[in-house]
């Protein structure tokens, strides 16, 4: 008699990026504590602050511990101070608007054009005397409308940052998203384009902004120990316990995954105090070494995992195209290539139904980048200063979408049962 039966589950964003030789690394590095914060000339945070100006073919590169760590070091480098306007599309994170609010300046949210990024016209509307900078997300890693938002920037004398969070190694025109503004921040988030379950990297062209981001960088501290070994414990538990215990149930697997972080074992990609408008104590750090060498491996991984990513996103379009769904990238792509961080479709019918109905086929699609402006939908929007009302696309989008997963993980066979179930359940 079967009392449960297992199914492999297929997931969005339980660690998704890694592969057997990335938990080898991490479990590897469990028993190697004396390595987790070397900081000398030779450490690893330097060789990969080497390998991705190399890349990129950018000046300066500077590791942090996040990609709001990285953040939080270019709004320093730029000088910006209270009463400051920073502008920023609405469906952003609250990780891209708390460094934000934290120097005392204000959060400008424009709202999204059909691709999902910033809208150049409403960009313009919103530039006022106070507005110092613009941030540029490429959202899901589809370059955004770069040319005439930088043309903007000149002609108000704003500063220009990329966050490409979701977008290292996409391209518009033949040059790297994350090159044409004046600083630039990645993520190498648990669910990112590489991951090192927390991690992220400034770069820029600009001497002076790269003198400052260093002497930031090399005032803050390494995160503690405890700390690291809660990232490296990540990929562990989570590829051999928390998956196969959402592949029994649903319910089994929340339960394991939420005492884990009630007990500390694992750390949530975001804080509880980000969602209140605050930064916790963990952030900014430097990036130490044991976080570098899972970057490092990623890294050279990345344009495998970024091809898989496009053919599973093509795979997508071309199955769900003429259905009932609305695919905002199914687009010309005018000189970009994408790197698909997920496949987002917009839906006429209420999304808790479908991801409750896909669960319990053990398809678990809520990835948190829904049903609020700014995500996780929990996210307290007075906080972040967002006024309801003020970017309806961006508000009409979060209640519609529903984001598919792309990741290496996710093999042609997962995205025909994903694409399947939509289609029997559009019906």
């Amino acid at each position: 008699m079967k009392f449960c039966q297992y199914t492999k589950p297929i997931s969005t964003s339980l660690s998704p990026n890694t592969e057997k030789d990335d938990i080898d690394l991490a479990l590897k590095l469990i028993f190697q504590p004396w390595q987790w914060k070397h900081y000398e000339n030779t450490s690893l945070s330097v060789e990969l602050e080497e390998e991705f100006k190399k890349y990129l073919g950018v000046k300066y590169a500077f590791s942090f511990n996040s990609g709001r760590s990285a953040f939080w070091a270019i709004l320093e480098a730029l000088k910006i101070a209270k009463g400051d306007e920073i502008l920023l599309q609405a469906f952003t994170c609250n990780a891209a608007v708390n460094p934000i609010l934290e120097r005392g300046a204000e959060a400008i949210f424009v709202d999204i054009d059909d691709t999902l990024n910033l809208d150049p016209n409403d960009f313009r509307k919103k530039i006022t005397s106070r507005s110092k900078a613009v941030m540029v997300q490429h959202n899901f890693g589809w370059p955004a409308k770069i040319e005439e938002i930088s043309k903007i920037a000149k002609d108000y004398n704003l500063f220009l940052i990329e966050d490409c969070a979701h977008s290292l190694g996409a391209k518009f025109k033949g040059k790297f998203c994350g090159t044409f503004g004046d600083a630039t921040f990645f993520s190498f988030g648990r669910d990112k384009i590489i991951s090192s379950i927390f991690g992220g990297m400034a770069v820029t062209n600009n001497e002076k902004l790269a003198e400052k981001i260093k002497g930031f960088q090399e005032k803050i501290d390494c995160p503690s120990n405890f700390w690291i070994f809660q990232q490296l414990l990540h990929p562990i538990l989570v590829n051999y316990l928390v998956i196969p215990a959402y592949g029994l149930g649903a319910n089994l697997g929340r339960i394991l995954l939420g005492l884990s972080h009630k007990l500390s074992i694992l750390s949530k990609a975001v804080y509880k105090e980000e969602k209140r408008g605050k930064i916790p104590k963990y952030f900014p750090k430097r990036l130490p070494n044991a976080l570098s060498v899972l970057a490092l491996n990623q890294f050279k991984k990345l344009e495998r995992l970024n091809k898989h990513r496009r053919e599973i996103a093509n795979f997508y379009r071309k199955e769900l195209k003429n259905t009932g769904f609305t695919l905002p990238l199914d687009k010309a792509e005018d000189g970009r290539i994408p790197t698909f961080m997920r496949y987002p479709i917009l839906l006429d019918f209420d999304t808790n139904e479908i991801l409750k109905k896909a669960r319990r086929r053990k398809i678990y699609l809520d990835d948190g980048w829904r049903k609020s402006p700014i995500v996780p939908p929990d996210t307290n929007l007075e906080k972040m200063k967002y006024k309801l009302g003020s970017c309806r696309r961006a508000e009409r989008v979060a209640e519609t979408i529903l984001n598919l997963p792309t990741h290496i993980n996710i093999s042609k066979k997962d995205a025909q049962k994903i694409v399947d179930f939509l289609k029997n359940y559009g019906n």
